[in-house]
């Protein structure tokens, strides 16, 4: 992917092989002596006992320029939390492990819910949540970091070249968002972003016209990649969504509250690969059948709020130009993968296609059954509004659970 195209919507940082992985860590050892960098690992528990992530650990403890390492725990108990704890004992740098799971984590949430502003359903999107709220109550970071717990060809120079942009202080890029081929096995990857958003955006832009925003998420080449990085000026006033639209609203946040000069999109590896979802077309709460219809809610949602008008017959006709418009891709996939000797299931991306286009009318039918429904958890701004002692005293849970079960 060493190329040099700009999409003129926002600035794409190309890995041109022509610097070194040392030099450039170097000189991000230099700007973190006045810009302190956290990383935040959002993991479940069931990802300590999976191939990804010792390795990703073993890479992180050779990187020389991390302030601190926050990792959010989801669904853990007490055993599982002190045997976190040890596993994670292998980083060097300073690091926490939140248990979201405990008794005093818990109190949290009840006093959140008291005030009706805590997360709706439980995720990645709260876990990244409570881990920025975290960061923001430490008051030490000028730039944090978000990458999966699952990503099986990581190195640590994915993570120099996702942070660069936003710790160069000679740059003026607030988000930094990584990108990558998604290849793996012998296969391409990546079918919810390939099969579902690329067409999508194409298929609203002929359904409803020209936008801004629909312009701004297709400059991204790969819009659902979990690594972000920011300067955390911007945290306080983010709107994270709570559900599999977590990728596209952070982009969203992007567009609505920075100027395009200030977003970028950085290539962080040739080859890229993590677990994998299963379709579950049977059932439309779990895998890529729900992850479609959260991700297509929030690009309706986003939409909305900038003055489009949805109805049921544009849903009907977006999904008519949205299956077009992916059976065109998938030749493109197809040709691809066939010139770089890699395979593609054409009955299988078809049949993906038909679950993906029912599921665009399944979004729309409940997007204009509750208008009014956001899977928003509302700004940490807000929340310290209405509290002001919450996020500190998640300082305190936290150090709590450390001496009680360290």
């Amino acid at each position: 992917m060493a190329d040099f195209h700009q999409n003129g919507n926002i600035a794409t940082l190309h890995n041109l092989r022509t610097r070194s992985a040392d030099e450039l860590t170097h000189e991000l050892q230099t700007f973190a002596t006045t810009r302190k960098i956290s990383l935040i690992l959002p993991s479940l528990f069931s990802e300590l006992e999976g191939d990804a992530l010792p390795n990703i650990l073993n890479e992180l403890a050779q990187v020389p320029y991390l302030h601190r390492i926050i990792i959010g725990l989801d669904r853990a108990d007490e055993a599982q939390y002190r045997h976190a704890r040890q596993f994670f004992s292998v980083l060097p740098q300073e690091h926490v492990v939140i248990w979201n799971d405990s008794p005093r984590m818990k109190a949290i949430d009840a006093r959140l819910t008291e005030l009706g502003l805590a997360p709706k359903e439980p995720g990645k999107g709260k876990n990244v949540w409570t881990s920025l709220g975290y960061l923001m109550a430490q008051q030490d970071s000028a730039v944090a970091a978000i990458h999966d717990c699952d990503i099986l060809t990581y190195d640590r120079d994915m993570l120099a070249r996702l942070i660069y942009p936003v710790v160069n202080p000679a740059f003026p890029y607030q988000v930094a968002k990584g990108y990558y081929p998604r290849i793996g096995e012998g296969k391409i990857n990546g079918r919810v972003s390939r099969l579902l958003v690329s067409p999508l955006l194409i298929a609203l832009k002929r359904v409803i016209g020209d936008r801004d925003y629909l312009d701004f998420l297709r400059s991204f080449r790969y819009p659902l990649s979990g690594e972000f990085a920011m300067r955390t000026g911007i945290l306080p006033d983010l709107r994270i969504p709570s559900d599999w639209g977590l990728e596209i609203g952070v982009l969203s946040e992007a567009w609505r509250n920075l100027a395009p000069k200030s977003v970028c999109q950085v290539e962080i590896s040739d080859a890229y690969d993590h677990k994998h979802q299963v379709l579950s077309p049977e059932d439309a709460s779990k895998g890529l059948s729900r992850m479609s219809i959260d991700i297509c809610k929030a690009i309706y949602r986003k939409l909305a709020a900038d003055g489009t008008v949805f109805t049921e017959e544009i849903f009907r006709t977006l999904k008519a130009t949205y299956y077009r418009s992916a059976l065109d891709l998938l030749d493109c996939y197809y040709n691809d993968a066939k010139m770089n000797g890699l395979s593609v299931d054409r009955h299988s991306e078809e049949k993906t296609i038909e679950l993906f286009a029912n599921n665009i009318i399944e979004a729309g039918h409940v997007f204009l059954e509750f208008p009014s429904d956001t899977p928003f958890i509302p700004t940490w701004n807000r929340v310290h509004a209405a509290d002001q002692s919450l996020m500190s005293d998640i300082i305190d849970a936290v150090d709590a659970d450390i001496a009680e079960f360290g």
